[in-house]
């Protein structure tokens, strides 16, 4: 494996885009301004287009596809196709030479951290964004698992939903290269999202915290109903809090994570304090300034630490305001969503 195929994140940048995806090159970017974030390494974009033309599952996909007697008119013949592609991606053994190079950077972020099986997530990154499309595999610990969930975050671009958007845009089925994020997990007590600008509104003299107790999947997934933080942006005075229900959250398990129903003491309580809260949107006044457009972005307070080093940054990208939003694309997002 090429060394231009793997890199660590504190070697990236926004220049890397079209090399590692969005995802990991703003992490960097955020670590070269001297934003907290988590160690970790991404795999580059090609490394994935070698994934599959070494293993043989490039041939095999386009073998599948030019035997089919449709023309995907229904949802079904996603579905089915979906199995079958996936199927194929998972049934390859990671080349040996990649798959070296892969858990030399993971041993690396072990002795960083100084632990034998620092837990990992595994995310997709792509040059465009495509938020949920693609799997995320939490907690992933040692190295074996390391190397099947990398596999399944490639074969996720053949999910069902994924094939739809490639057809309707007139894009190839056979692949849709991505990067693959390899982050050490935080041991989070609260986590969530934050935009620097009304999503519903655009009114951009406000920030909005969304957060719920535990890993902050359960607030971007939208299956909890989390507490709310409205920050003015001058200030960062927090002007008005409600507090959700939260009657779920994810915490770790040993190996991956699980959903859990939220104590009572915690799901009545707010997950963050004012502080805390502040922080968070300091951080992103200077994300926003960074990136010259408002900003949606991941963070996890670390248990343990004291603010303001508990907060740490997890992604960023661009904020998508409601009304910027064409009625054709957010009935798309509908049809799509009802394929996930």
């Amino acid at each position: 494996m090429n060394k231009e195929y793997i890199y660590r994140i504190e070697e990236l940048g926004q220049e890397f885009n079209h090399i590692v995806g969005k995802k990991c090159a703003n992490l960097g970017e955020m670590g070269k301004i001297g934003l907290h974030v988590p160690p970790g390494f991404s795999l580059s974009i090609e490394a994935y287009k070698e994934f599959l033309s070494e293993t043989g599952a490039a041939e095999e996909i386009g073998d599948y596809l030019r035997g089919l007697g449709h023309g995907f008119d229904k949802i079904d013949h996603f579905n089915e196709a979906s199995v079958a592609l996936r199927r194929i991606v998972e049934s390859k053994a990671m080349p040996a030479d990649m798959k070296g190079q892969i858990l030399a950077h993971y041993r690396e972020v072990c002795r960083k951290c100084h632990m034998e099986k620092v837990p990992v997530s595994t995310r997709s990154a792509g040059a465009a964004s495509h938020p949920g499309q693609y799997e995320t595999h939490l907690n992933v610990v040692g190295e074996a698992d390391l190397i099947e969930k990398i596999i399944k975050v490639w074969s996720s671009t053949f999910n069902a939903r994924s094939l739809s958007a490639r057809k309707r845009a007139g894009a190839p089925l056979e692949s849709d290269p991505i990067g693959v994020a390899v982050i050490k997990m935080v041991n989070a007590r609260s986590a969530g999202v934050l935009f620097t600008a009304d999503p519903n509104t655009g009114d951009r003299s406000r920030m909005i915290v969304e957060a719920n107790w535990g890993l902050g999947e359960s607030v971007v997934g939208g299956e909890a109903m989390p507490d709310v933080y409205i920050l003015d942006k001058e200030s960062l005075e927090v002007v008005e809090r409600r507090l959700g229900s939260k009657k779920r959250c994810i915490t770790f398990k040993e190996v991956g994570v699980a959903e859990v129903e939220t104590p009572p003491d915690q799901s009545n309580a707010f997950c963050l304090s004012d502080e805390e809260a502040k922080e968070i949107g300091r951080l992103g006044k200077i994300l926003e300034a960074h990136f010259g457009v408002p900003q949606d972005a991941e963070w996890a307070v670390e248990q343990g630490r004291s603010s303001p080093e508990s907060v740490v940054l997890l992604q960023t990208r661009a904020e998508v305001i409601a009304e910027q939003k064409k009625p054709v694309d957010r009935i798309l997002d509908l049809m799509l969503s009802r394929l996930g």
